[in-house]
């Protein structure tokens, strides 16, 4: 997910639309109407239907503006979706006065607007430590049979990634389908990628005198094959990004199976296309949903969103779903997809870098960061030292030189100057302590160097007659330390909608992924020239969460009996809060501090460990229905996830969680007066019999901190037990946020259950 305005913290994807989807499109849709989906119970439909599809048919035929006549053949306009797995409803393009005439109807429960969406936007296996030679892929298994369902822009299915090769048949329990369309055949499916679906209705709706080049699963844009190759792409061999991170790329699960739900489009999103692909990967049969999209992190309540509502759905079926947590940090308050039943994703980087060398004629050596793309091998070239590089004349003078430029506070009108002057090559030296991949993908051969080794080049230049140097890219780094950082960003918890579940749940790479691409969407310029590639470096939480969905996919296939919340509890238990220097992982955006749960959750994703994680917090949905209760969600509210009526007599804000947080927030505080909260939780043995367990806190500054009982023993496997943490402190934290962690140890040390413990005084801003 990527937002506008943060280019200095956010990828080049900020400034290409294809990838941005920022979905600000303008609409065309009259003003007299809007689309908006439909929340009804269908235990009240008449007995004169045979479906709730012609019920509702038959209720916008009733309450049209039109005239009679015109009313029948108005309504399969109006009507975009009936809904049956996701939510319980339809959604349709309405007047205010139709609106509040379906308000009268028998069955209404409520609507929401169709709101526009956003999507958040190889040695990665290496780095979580799956390969063929250790870890997940020798234990037993590399997801075969499992289906991944993701939801995005489409699939490029010409691509290596999406190759058949080694792949077991189709499930027999699929119920999905190749739809064909522009430029996009059935036959193109086939035993990886098994079914591929788009959805434009809402789309259309919204914008009426659109019109899409590509109605098709096709992908134009790349994201979604990105996506799709990252989760369960099979073996590609001859990978790279014009040279940088060659090899052979694969997805997480690379023998799960891709179901593509198309409804990101270089128009817009709208919520009801992402029902109605979510309603029918449900009817499909998909093991689990990848979903790297949402909406803007408002004051929204659970079920005025669409998405939570939909993956209630999902997990009811057993269907594990992995959402982004959004590209908008580093601030608390910004993630979205923090419904308790979604794992959600954030972002960070991985122990590979990609650089260039500036390497000046006395023999010393620069490395920088770089991505450009270009054949750029010159010999030595002179060094001129051009100041601030504000005069493009001047610039022109110097174009078979390397020129060397000063920043100005204006990096980008220097980089744009450069450009325009069509130099050979240049320096930029700047102050900024990372540079945004706008600058490291820059579209002519440049070097992009901090002020210290600026000033070395500086030196060299007024200190020799004859100054020269010479540039050189495409040289990738792996083991670079430390890693991984959460980047700045990645969205940040707590989740506003339901603050009372620790948020995001675990961290996955999330930068410079290198996947499969559209070879038809540009991936960078050299000098106004578009370049094109099968394969592509992106960064954000969209890049993350497929890494999740297709570890889950390990998990499911290793043990098909757990349910969505024990494969979530497995993987953040298992996670490590350390980096690969062994010291807690660290913040990009606040000064490389140490990085608390509300940016990592749990912390790094350990596919291996995961895999085992000896004990495990299971759920039912009816603990997430009580939890809702508890939120004092009214029981229409409620009906919206349940589809039923629920009878709220069991209120519980306590969720059976893999972690916790507590608000110490009271304002109205005068006093030193200290107050008590207490989390009751449920482990389930999944590892051997006759093992015992014995707790360890790691200490929360300024918090008491208590654990009962301290050891928990079981006689044989699947048993449960019970156990309370208690945390005393003052009404009013004077720190914003302090964090420690609660970990299950048994006594051969095979097994570390860890779940992270946050205490804040934050609250949102007004």
């Amino acid at each position: 997910m990527f937002r506008v305005g943060q280019i200095s913290t956010m990828s080049i994807l900020d400034v290409m639309a294809i990838i941005l989807f920022t979905v600000s499109f303008p609409s065309f849709t009259l003003a007299k109407s809007d689309t908006y989906i439909i929340h009804m119970d269908p235990s009240a439909m008449p007995k004169a239907f045979s479906s709730c599809h012609s019920w509702y048919l038959s209720m916008l035929s009733s309450i049209s503006d039109t005239t009679e006549a015109a009313a029948a053949s108005s309504t399969s306009s109006k009507h975009l979706y009936t809904y049956t797995d996701s939510i319980n409803g339809f959604s349709a393009t309405l007047t205010l006065s139709e609106l509040e005439a379906l308000k009268n109807s028998s069955g209404y429960i409520s609507f929401t607007r169709d709101l526009p969406l956003k999507a958040h936007t190889t040695h990665t296996a290496q780095f979580l430590g799956l390969s063929s030679m250790s870890g997940a892929w020798t234990a037993p298994n590399d997801g075969e049979g499992v289906i991944i369902g993701i939801v995005d822009t489409g699939i490029w299915p010409e691509s290596k990634s999406f190759a058949d090769e080694g792949m077991t048949e189709v499930p027999h329990k699929w119920k999905g389908k190749c739809e064909s369309g522009t430029k996009f055949n059935s036959s193109f499916c086939n035993k990886k990628l098994i079914g591929a679906r788009f959805y434009s209705k809402g789309l259309l709706a919204n914008n009426p005198k659109l019109k899409i080049p590509m109605n098709s699963p096709r992908d134009m844009s790349g994201h979604g094959s990105h996506t799709s190759s990252i989760a369960a792409g099979n073996y590609a061999k001859g990978a790279s990004y014009f040279g940088y991170a060659s090899g052979t790329a694969r997805g997480m699960a690379p023998r799960a199976h891709i179901a593509m739900y198309k409804v990101v489009w270089r128009y817009g999103t709208y919520t009801s296309d992402v029902l109605a692909a979510i309603d029918q990967a449900i009817q499909d049969g998909v093991d689990i949903l990848s979903l790297s999209l949402g909406l803007s992190a408002d004051d929204n309540f659970l079920e005025d969103d669409p998405l939570a509502v939909a993956t209630f759905a999902a997990m009811e079926k057993g269907i594990f779903v992995a959402a982004s947590a959004g590209n908008d940090g580093p601030l608390y308050w910004t993630l979205i997809n923090g419904a308790p039943w979604m794992l959600t994703v954030g972002a960070g980087s991985i122990d590979r870098e990609f650089d260039g060398t500036l390497t000046l004629r006395n023999g010393v050596q620069i490395t920088f960061e770089s991505l450009y793309p270009g054949n750029y091998s010159r010999n030595e070239m002179p060094l001129i030292y051009a100041d601030e590089c504000l005069n493009v004349e001047e610039l022109k003078q110097l174009r078979n030189s390397i020129i060397v430029c000063m920043d100005n506070l204006s990096i980008s009108n220097q980089v744009e100057n450069a450009e325009s002057a069509r130099v050979s090559a240049a320096v930029f030296i700047s102050n900024y302590s990372s540079l945004s991949e706008l600058y490291t993908r820059s579209s002519i051969p440049a070097a992009f160097i901090g002020l210290h080794d600026g000033q070395t080049v500086i030196d060299y230049i007024k200190q020799t007659t004859n100054p020269r140097g010479r540039i050189r890219f495409r040289k990738t780094t792996f083991g670079t330390k430390p890693a991984p950082m959460v980047d700045a960003y990645s969205s940040r918890g707590p989740f506003i909608s339901c603050p009372r579940v620790l948020k995001p749940d675990i961290l996955a790479p999330g930068s410079l992924v290198l996947a499969s691409w559209s070879p038809i969407s540009e991936v960078t310029y050299v000098r106004s020239h578009p370049l094109f590639s099968n394969f592509n470096l992106l960064s954000g939480t969209s890049m993350a969460t497929p890494h999740v969905a297709g570890i889950a996919a390990l998990l499911m296939r290793a043990h098909p009996d757990w349910s969505p919340a024990a494969i979530r509890s497995a993987i953040m238990t298992t996670a490590n809060p350390l980096d690969n220097n062994l010291s807690p992982i660290k913040d990009v955006s606040n000064y490389d501090l140490p990085a608390s749960p509300l940016d990592i959750g749990a912390g790094h994703i350990n596919p291996t460990k995961a895999l085992d994680p000896g004990l495990v917090y299971d759920a039912t949905p009816e603990d997430y229905i009580k939890l809702l209760c508890a939120m004092n969600y009214t029981s229409t509210k409620i009906r919206i996830f349940t589809k039923s009526s629920f009878n709220c007599m069991n209120r519980s804000r306590d969720l059976n969680y893999p972690s916790f947080i507590a608000f110490f927030n009271d304002e109205q505080s005068t006093s030193n007066e200290k107050v008590v909260q207490e989390f009751q939780r449920t482990v389930t043995n999944v590892g051997k019999g006759g093992i015992a367990y014995r707790a360890k806190l790691t200490e929360v500054d300024g918090i008491k901190a208590m654990v009962e009982p301290e050891k928990l023993v079981f006689k044989q496997k699947y048993e449960k037990q019970r156990y309370k943490l208690r945390l005393e402190g003052p009404k009013l934290l004077k720190k914003d946020v302090i964090f420690g962690a609660l970990t299950w140890m048994d006594d051969d040390g095979k097994y570390i259950v860890r779940s992270p413990i946050v205490a804040t005084s934050i609250t949102p801003s007004p």
